[in-house]
């Protein structure tokens, strides 16, 4: 059992090969590069000892500790797990401390800085050299795996020797106006590419007609809002695969700052996940998308400056992610300071800007607690530029990994600036939640967007109105309001529910006319968009109308994010019981609604969802394993309608799978076959309109 475990784990770290760049090509951070198995891969037990050797800091300064190292079987080496038997055809190097390993192994790994032992962490005072060996290691000849073909970039990265200079300095600059100059475009061309859709803005009443005789208090109106789909052009040059990213006239730019996570739990397949994921990232963005990375562990430093992700930008971007050991511990709020010190201080600006920020730990370096309350702080954990940003225009998409990282923090930080919180359960979903939230991110259509609605009647005025988190202002008389959505991406909706009071009448009622603005981003144009009329009929008799599918939809769904935060709060006190009981009792009016009855698939989502809930809410330590992230990053979908990943939700076949836009889905699927998608071709996505 145990040799079919082994070729289980060579096998995964074989997938999961990540390229090291030859000698003085990885970033001049002064950060150690992992030792390289068969094919230039990093091995278990050399990813375990990047960041780990007595004599390495980083990010500043803290030992690791030696407690992940592994000993190897007897007869292997403990780099590559191959047979180390005389005559074999390759020479062994037995260390001072007993370990043997082969010599070309065992050279590589101390040829990248690391002169302990990978097995028992002895430092040694001999060393193994081979001088032809950096002679032998060219780049262009390593073999990687075909299907990754972001990494195969690494065939074509240059070195020193071709004069290309280095992207990296061990020393930061005092301010980061160093960013790479955007791609200049003719405005010509975006007349070529402009979009003949526009937002699509359509309301329903609860009733089509009430009775002349009675006022109605809480009269429900549905605000349906559909962003623009992508452009008929766009179908040819989407965010989709290598070569539908690169024209800048397709769609918004974006300038990305991603935050993440090497801190000394990160060690081993997690760190190959997340340089994997990043992979991802860097390839599906064009030569008009700029990107920085910001890693941290016990303190923050930036990869490099923001920069074009142009060919050579991605090959050194990629070089530098490479490049990345894990070790120390976890300061999120020094990672989101510097990350946040990149937008302001750059001096050009993308029209889309977005953080995404990833951990797998908690705060130890700035959270603190309340001691009035005895609730966490964690606003010490936000830049303050963000806190005061009311229009939310740089998100913070903060994705959770595992089952130590601190959810409520993450939450709160999406939460505040206007992003998404995703609980990554299964570290191989990394990528896929990754590419889900690019796919948003490099579909962003619309900016600004505001909805105005103002009653029509004299006798009409608003009781209540339901956005979510998004903003809203209600007017002293309470017949006019405004909800601020922002952004958008290609094929978004949004629902705002109303309720209005409605007087006596005799005649048809007009209830309420709403409008739309927004910024298109392809043409740089504000877009003013003025609905019809909301308008109901009064009847004579008393027949009662059938109630609209749409309109008993959202309360649906605005019933069960209510039940899912009052399950939260009561089970944060300890009382799961009582918190399964509100999930049971929402499920229960859920069933009894027309819309469940009708087989509308949201509501069937919505009961799954719940039912998900309830089963991780079985024992306090599961909810503390994953109960409290999946509730949060629910939390957070309802209240921004918007994907975020959790559970199996990137799963095609799961139900769950709310709020996913066809270009989240194509880069799901891209993710998925590590294949790109044929030229114009779109996924079919059930969405919330077409099961109307």
């Amino acid at each position: 059992m145990e040799g079919v475990w082994r070729k289980a784990m060579t096998a995964l770290r074989l997938r999961l090969c990540v390229h090291v760049p030859a000698e003085g090509e990885g970033g001049a951070t002064g950060e150690r590069l992992p030792a390289s198995g068969a094919g230039g891969c990093p091995t278990e037990a050399a990813v375990a000892a990047v960041g780990s050797a007595p004599d390495e800091t980083v990010s500043g300064a803290v030992r690791v500790s030696r407690s992940g190292s592994r000993s190897s079987s007897k007869g292997k080496c403990a780099i590559c797990f191959d047979s180390m038997r005389s005559g074999h055809g390759h020479a062994l190097f037995t260390a001072e401390c007993s370990h043997m390993f082969h010599f070309h192994c065992i050279s590589s790994n101390v040829k990248h800085g690391n002169h302990v032992c990978p097995v028992c962490r002895a430092k040694w005072k001999e060393i193994p050299l081979n001088r032809s060996l950096s002679s032998r290691l060219g780049i262009n000849q390593v073999q990687l795996p075909q299907q990754d073909a972001y990494v195969a970039l690494l065939h074509q990265a240059p070195n020193r020797q071709q004069g290309v200079r280095r992207l990296h300095s061990p020393l930061e600059p005092a301010n980061f106006n160093d960013d790479e100059p955007l791609q200049q475009t003719e405005a010509s061309d975006n007349l070529n590419f402009r979009s003949t859709r526009t937002a699509v803005v359509s309301m329903y009443p609860e009733f089509s007609a009430i009775p002349q005789s009675s006022s109605q208090d809480g009269f429900s109106i549905l605000i349906h809002l559909k962003a623009p789909s992508a452009n008929s052009d766009q179908d040819t040059c989407g965010p989709i695969n290598e070569s539908s990213v690169r024209s800048p006239r397709c769609r918004a730019p974006v300038d990305l700052v991603t935050v993440i996570d090497v801190s000394g739990s990160m060690a081993g397949t997690k760190l190959a996940l997340l340089k994997r994921a990043m992979g991802f990232v860097v390839q599906h963005l064009g030569p008009s998308d700029r990107l920085s990375v910001i890693a941290f562990s016990s303190s923050a430093r930036r990869l490099f400056h923001l920069q074009r992700m142009s060919h050579y930008g991605r090959l050194q971007a990629l070089q530098a992610i490479n490049s990345l050991g894990a070790g120390g511990g976890t300061n999120i709020a020094d990672g989101l300071k510097k990350a946040t010190k990149v937008i302001e201080d750059r001096s050009y600006k993308n029209s889309v800007c977005s953080i995404i920020l990833l951990s797998d730990g908690q705060d130890t370096y700035s959270v603190s607690s309340n001691v009035q309350g005895g609730s966490t702080d964690y606003r010490s954990l936000i830049p303050p530029s963000i806190l005061n940003d009311t229009q939310r225009m740089l998100p913070i998409h903060a994705f959770g990994f595992g089952s130590d990282h601190d959810s409520d923090s993450m939450h709160s930080i999406a939460e505040a600036s206007g992003g998404t919180f995703s609980f990554i359960e299964d570290e191989g979903v990394m990528q896929d939640a990754f590419a889900q939230c690019i796919g948003g991110l490099l579909s962003v259509v619309a900016q600004e967007m505001r909805l105005s609605m103002e009653c029509v009647h004299p006798g009409v005025q608003l009781s209540s109105i339901r956005s979510g988190s998004y903003p809203r202002k209600v007017a002293r008389d309470g017949r006019s309001c405004l909800v601020d959505i922002g952004q958008l991406y290609a094929d978004e909706e949004r629902d705002i529910l109303l309720s209005v009071n409605i007087p006596q009448s005799r005649e048809q009622t007009s209830l309420l006319k709403v409008a739309c603005s927004y910024r298109d981003l392809v043409t740089n144009e504000t877009i003013n968009i003025q609905g019809e009329e909301v308008k109901i009929n009064r009847l004579t008799s008393t027949i009662s109308e059938p109630v609209s599918i749409e309109v008993d939809r959202e309360r649906n769904r605005v019933q069960a994010a209510d039940s899912i935060e009052s399950a939260r709060c009561a089970a944060e006190s300890g009382a799961l019981s009582e918190a399964v009981t509100i999930l049971q009792d929402c499920r229960r009016r859920l069933s009894e609604s027309s819309a469940s009855k009708s087989g509308d698939r949201l509501s069937i989502a919505l009961d799954a969802e719940l039912r998900e809930m309830q089963e991780r809410m079985a024992s306090r330590q599961l909810y503390e394993a994953s109960g409290r992230a999946y509730m949060l990053s629910g939390l957070s979908s309802h209240s921004w309608q918007r994907a975020t990943t959790r559970g199996d939700s990137t799963d095609s076949s799961t139900i769950v799978h709310s709020y996913q836009t066809p270009y989240m889905l194509q880069m799901l699927e891209h993710s998925q076959n590590h294949i790109p998608l044929p030229a114009g071709q779109r996924p079919q996505v059930p969405t919330r309109s077409s099961a109307r």
